[in-house]
């Protein structure tokens, strides 16, 4: 249902950007220039292109809103899954110092620094 009425509203977005194009221009869009009189006569009022706009747009509109009154019920049911528990297997690493007779975790030495390394410098100041 939901993909039908998907085609359906592109079928008619596609109708209605195609009788917008085909009416004629008389110049006055957006208020500049055209005589206002021919706007609101009956006349321009009976125009059928003027008429399949308005049932095209209004169609537009109204299936717009169903489409979204019905994504919202079809996502409603769903729950995000939050289980995130990845097993990885557990890698038993070799310690990087040897124990002090204390107990404790002995002192690491820095070894010599890679050639071409550059000491660090203290930021320079006004």
């Amino acid at each position: 249902m939901l993909i039908f009425l998907t085609v359906l509203q592109a079928v008619i977005a596609a109708l209605l950007i195609g009788v917008i194009l085909m009416q004629k221009s008389e110049g006055g869009g957006l208020g500049t220039g055209g005589s206002p009189a021919g706007l609101m006569s009956a006349r321009g009022a009976a125009d059928f292109m003027t008429r399949l706009t308005a049932i095209l747009a209004t169609l537009f509109v109204v299936l717009s809103i169903v489409l979204a009154a019905l994504a919202t019920r079809s996502s409603s049911n769903r729950t995000i899954d939050q289980t995130l528990e990845r097993t990885a297997p557990v890698q038993q690493q070799a310690p990087a110092a040897p124990l002090d007779p204390l107990g404790g975790a002995g002192t690491a030495q820095p070894g010599p620094a890679p050639a071409g390394a550059l000491a660090p410098t203290a930021p320079a100041t006004k």
